[in-house]
């Protein structure tokens, strides 16, 4: 299937040096003007984590509250709880783990000394494969990576190698002849495998044509360091962004290998990896302890668990299920549009049954700053079980483009599935939308401003992003009046004016461009509002008495003892997705 695709013209910064200096200071800051397109927050300082490590290395996020930290040298597992900067003890005794990862569910820990990957479950260590010798040198495993399908990459330092361990369990060499491999990370669409060469200091990239299977590798940069070796630990930010730990500190690239920025830290770092429930902070860990710094561009949170009985987190109340049924296909990272080598990705559900269907793209809320397409997963699969193909959509957050960014990536998406719909099985006339929170707002705004020729972006000119129907759940319409503006005049904690740059006095004709409530007509779709009986339900009442006399169809239910974001948390989900199911299938006939 060769899915459609279209770059859209974008006007980018102008293209920076491939290399610049950095200033002596401890604080690290490119004194280029390279670092204009960085992604590190500077206006945050890099912080120590309090809590005596004997040494640190790769930390892993588990997509809620915690990082836990293995330590090598005193053999113990920590976790740390940013919300209450508590650091506790996990399990002793747990073996010389060189690396972490969380994935579907899982702690994965890469045991050097006992020459094994397992996971972590009911306080022991569940072997996935244990090694043996590799020409005379023991097999003892250094860092890993797990993809979307759950399977392995790790690395074999000595023996210049990387193997990949499949889901199944089947073992085979992914990598062979790169020279000291140490660190390894996975592009955001999983389709470009990332490992550091720890002597030469050199990152190589590898194209996956499956899981496992890579092409022949090519020098993707070099660190621009004076010391002769140390390319270490490796993460990447949802952006595509390449960082690397090295002698004095993380180095990032833009995904073609422009050098964008370098954190410097107090003593060598091993390893990084994105973190906090906003996945804007970087964690380091160094040999002097563990370090977090801030960034502007976000992390990827794990991938949802896929089996019944997840290792972490262990959960009395556990949430909707994100298990997709054998009846239903998932394409996860589907790339639907791209701004230079900036790729937007999207995880597309789709209905094994007959006949074309309709479709719903799925908006993540979050404050239009924070959030994840992942974390409304579980939404997804449950519309898709009821017939509808779903694709559950990132787009770009208000620290790393501000409005109209994220709206004209929601009215791709649209245009992306109506170019391929034949390939996915939909109707291109019947397309809806469902979005949560600032989602809610997205989606809204996708309704009534399909005509708004500056809410589109570039990509697929000749196709319309008009929605057949829309469901906003808690979501603010207005913009430009209510409490949205209010917190922008009164500027702390105001969300608006970090996404759209601006504050309402400073700008109003921006924040009336973002205001779907400004742009309803007899032209708008329809739209449901859906909120929980805790979550002012009278938020969006000026804007349903507007839909109203233009003559547009809108409703709104209202759900008893719900709170925000109830439509993602047991016992609402299952009431609500049949609502919309409900909804959709009246609306998009």
């Amino acid at each position: 299937m060769k899915i459609r695709q279209q770059q859209p013209v974008y006007s980018l910064l102008a293209i920076l040096a491939a290399s610049f200096l950095f200033d002596s200071t401890s604080s690290g800051q490119a004194t280029s003007a390279a670092a204009t397109n960085s992604p590190v927050d500077r206006s945050s300082k890099l912080e120590k984590i309090d809590g005596e490590f004997g040494l640190a290395d790769g930390a892993a996020w588990d997509g809620n509250w915690s990082l836990y930290i293995p330590d090598v040298k005193s053999q113990t597992l920590f976790r740390y709880i940013p919300k209450t900067k508590k650091l506790n003890v996990v399990k002793k005794n747990i073996g010389r783990i060189s690396a972490s990862f969380f994935q579907h569910g899982r702690l994965y820990l890469s045991d050097n000394g006992e020459q094994s990957i397992s996971y972590f479950q009911g306080g022991k260590k569940v072997v996935v494969h244990k090694f043996g010798d590799g020409g005379g040198k023991p097999l003892r495993p250094n860092d890993l990576v797990v993809d979307n399908d759950g399977g392995i990459y790790v690395t074999f330092t000595p023996q210049n190698q990387v193997h990949y361990i499949a889901a199944n369990g089947k073992l085979a060499i992914a990598v062979d002849g790169i020279e000291t491999p140490n660190g390894i990370t996975l592009s955001p669409d999983g389709k470009t495998l990332y490992v550091s060469s720890f002597v030469p200091k050199e990152i190589y990239s590898y194209e996956v044509s499956s899981p496992g299977m890579v092409s022949k590798g090519k020098k993707f940069a070099t660190l621009p360091e004076s010391q002769d070796r140390g390319a270490d630990g490796m993460a990447i930010d949802r952006a595509g962004n390449v960082l690397c730990t090295g002698p004095t500190g993380v180095t990032i690239w833009s995904p073609s290998g422009t050098l964008l920025d370098k954190i410097e830290t107090p003593s060598k770092p091993i390893n990084c990896i994105y973190g906090d429930q906003d996945m804007r902070t970087l964690y380091i860990s160094c040999f002097g302890g563990v370090y977090s710094q801030r960034m502007l561009i976000s992390g990827r949170n794990p991938q949802p668990a896929n089996d019944e009985n997840p290792s972490f987190p262990n959960k009395k109340n556990p949430p909707p299920s994100t298990i997709v049924p054998d009846n239903i296909k998932s394409q996860l990272d589907v790339t639907y549009t791209s701004y230079g080598d900036r790729k937007m990705l999207m995880d597309i559900f789709i209905p094994q049954t007959a006949g074309v269907k309709p479709a719903v793209v799925v908006v993540h809320g979050g404050g239009w700053l924070k959030g994840d397409k992942s974390k409304f997963r579980a939404l997804a699969i449950r519309l898709a079980r009821s017939g509808l193909v779903t694709a559950a959509i990132e787009y770009r957050l208000g620290h790393e483009s501000h409005f109209p960014a994220a709206i004209h990536d929601c009215n791709s998406a649209v245009k992306f599935l109506r170019v391929n719909a034949k390939d996915f099985g939909i109707d291109p006339k019947r397309i809806g939308v469902v979005g949560g929170s600032a989602g809610g707002h997205l989606a809204g705004l996708m309704a009534s401003g399909w005509k708004n020729k500056k809410l589109q972006g570039e990509s697929f000119p000749d196709r319309t992003s008009k929605v057949a129907a829309a469901i906003v759940l808690a979501g603010p319409l207005q913009m430009a009046t209510g409490s949205v503006a209010e917190r922008s005049r009164l500027g702390k904690n105001s969300n608006s004016n970090a996404w759209l740059g601006k504050t309402i006095d400073n700008d109003k004709e921006l924040y009336l461009l973002a205001d779907a409530y400004e742009q309803i007509d007899k032209d708008t779709s329809p739209i449901l509002f859906m909120t929980g009986e805790f979550d002012n339900p009278d938020r969006n009442q000026a804007s349903r008495e507007k839909l109203k006399a233009a003559g547009v169809f809108t409703d709104i239910k209202t759900y008893e003892n719900g709170k925000h974001g109830c439509w993602n948390q047991n016992p609402w989900f299952e009431i609500m997705a049949k609502d919309m199911v409900d909804y959709f299938k009246n609306q998009l006939k």
